[in-house]
C-alpha cells in the first residue's frame, strides 16, 4: 500500500457523485463516481481509455478514503 500512497492522494468526500484523482509521474487518474453516494465506481486510467477496478461501499469519508487506496494499491 505504500506505493499508492505515493501515486495518489485521495481526499474525497461522501458528498461528491464524482472525482478523478492524477498521478503526477504517469499522467495516469483514478476515476470515482456514485449514484447514491454510498457505493462508489472506481476506474483508472486515462481520459481516452480506463479499466474498472471494482465498487467499494463506504459509510464515511474516512472510510472512503482508505477503501480508495486500499483498492488502488491492490488491483493496479
Amino acid at each position: 500500500m505504500e506505493g499508492a500512497t505515493k501515486m495518489f492522494a485521495f481526499k474525497m468526500t461522501r458528498n461528491e457523485n464524482f472525482a478523478a484523482f492524477r498521478e503526477e509521474e504517469t499522467g495516469r487518474f483514478v476515476f470515482v463516481d456514485s449514484f447514491d453516494n454510498i457505493e462508489f465506481n472506481v476506474r483508472i486510467g486515462t481520459i481516452e481509455e480506463s479499466r474498472d477496478l471494482g465498487s467499494i461501499v463506504a459509510e464515511s469519508d474516512e472510510v472512503l478514503n482508505k477503501k480508495l487506496l486500499e483498492l488502488v494499491a491492490e488491483k493496479n
